[in-house]
């Protein structure tokens, strides 16, 4: 029970690093200024918005790193590599120091390289502590990257709405901060060896990711219909202090669904008719006896029973490849070589589609300062960024339904009773 709390609250540490971490969301909020300060063209400065984006192709860095590193020191190593490439971008539109446009081509490409890494630890932090639903956990954090803007707006509007290089400072600050919080949970997650997960946990999963997606429309439809109201700083702290506390919200919900099965266990399991030797028993502790009965006769005879139960379980759930290798559970679809990956037609659509078609919201999503200032709407900036960046929260959750779809059908009618 200890294990499967905790695994809660590391994807609630990793949605917080997803919400805080897009930072290249809100690029168009102070472009206009950059551009002014170097005294740059606007090729120039769609350049400087191609190097913030190209910091991902140097993303399987951190994924080599991820093999000799623990995963918060890379997490850490992200943070830093933000807090180099968006301090000094600060310090330059502030005119604090000055920096040919060579070197602040290469400040955007490593403040690009850290979202990345912060996206790797993230992956990994799902697929470790999620591998049967790793698909809704995915989907969930990666759409807390798309609120990042609408966050940033009002805590800049908060401090000061008419300094729009507040941006850079927080993009530079605030993902460090967020990591030092997600750290605890981090370190408190449940170790890599450990037993298959239980039939009843695996069956609450699924009810408790409803809440959280709930939670999260939630979220996004606060974010996007009262950011119009941050123009004001007292206002705007009101709002970031709700958005705040939407955000902190799920932790309470594992807390809940575990507390009503320790209740259950505590005050019913035990629970002794007066005048009778009759006791409720918990279903699950019945089944885990009828298992020990059953393997006790032979103790070898239930280990052949236990690997064919796991075998089955392995071909029910349409997972194949090698069952065991160094007494660890190994599932297809964790690890893949290079040389396997290159070899699939599955992995190169998903590359050709995601090269051209992700390039198109880049475009627009950095230029949008430019044509908001062409049309004359230089105020309003900052709303149509975070109107921008609550449509891509939106549509990045919407990418779970295709699970959620295929589960119910598979399940039948009972769709939250999924095992």
């Amino acid at each position: 029970m200890v294990g499967q709390s905790r695994k809660w609250m590391v994807l609630v540490a990793t949605t917080w690093i997803q919400a805080f971490t897009g930072t290249n969301f809100d690029f168009s909020s102070y472009s206009s200024d950059l551009k002014s300060v170097l005294g740059i063209s606007q090729v120039q400065l769609n350049y400087l918005s191609v190097a913030s984006d190209m910091g991902k192709a140097f993303g399987w860095c951190s994924g080599v790193s991820l093999m000799y590193l623990p995963l918060w020191v890379v997490m850490f190593m992200a943070a830093f590599l933000g807090l180099s490439g968006y301090g000094f971008q600060f310090l330059v539109i502030q005119r604090i120091i000055s920096l040919p446009y060579f070197l602040v081509f290469l400040l955007c490409l490593l403040a690009g390289v850290s979202i990345c890494w912060f996206n790797t630890v993230c992956y990994v932090l799902c697929i470790r502590n999620f591998s049967v639903n790793r698909a809704l956990a995915l989907s969930l954090t990666i759409s807390f990257n798309g609120v990042s803007a609408a966050l940033y707006t009002l805590i800049a509007n908060a401090i000061n709405p008419s300094d729009d290089t507040l941006y850079l400072f927080l993009n530079a600050l605030v993902p460090l901060f967020t990591s030092g919080v997600a750290l605890i949970p981090i370190l408190r997650q449940p170790p890599d060896l450990q037993p298959l997960p239980d039939h009843d946990a695996n069956r609450r999963d699924p009810v408790s990711f409803v809440c959280l997606y709930i939670l999260a429309i939630i979220t996004g439809l606060y974010l996007l219909l009262l950011n119009s109201l941050s123009s004001d700083a007292s206002r705007a702290r009101l709002l970031f202090g709700g958005a705040t506390a939407l955000l902190v919200l799920p932790l309470c919900l594992p807390g809940i669904v575990y507390a009503r099965k320790w209740a259950y266990r505590t005050f019913y399991a035990n629970f002794r008719f007066d005048n009778s030797s009759f006791n409720l028993i918990d279903p699950d502790d019945l089944d885990e006896l009828h298992k020990e009965l059953l393997g006790g006769n032979d103790q070898s005879n239930g280990m052949m029973n236990t690997s064919f139960s796991v075998s089955n379980m392995i071909h029910k759930e349409g997972w194949f490849g090698k069952v065991m290798e160094k007494d660890r559970l190994t599932v297809l679809g964790e690890e893949h070589p290079a040389r396997l990956l290159v070899r699939r037609w599955d992995f190169w659509l998903y590359f050709f589609a995601y090269f051209c078609g992700g390039t198109i919201g880049l475009v627009y999503s950095n230029n949008l300062g430019q044509i908001t200032q062409s049309l004359g709407y230089n105020s309003t900036t900052s709303s149509l960024v975070t109107l921008y960046s609550s449509c891509s929260f939106f549509g990045r959750l919407l990418s779970a339904a295709p699970d959620f779809l295929q589960r119910c059908i598979s399940r039948g009618l009972g769709g939250l009773q999924w095992h």
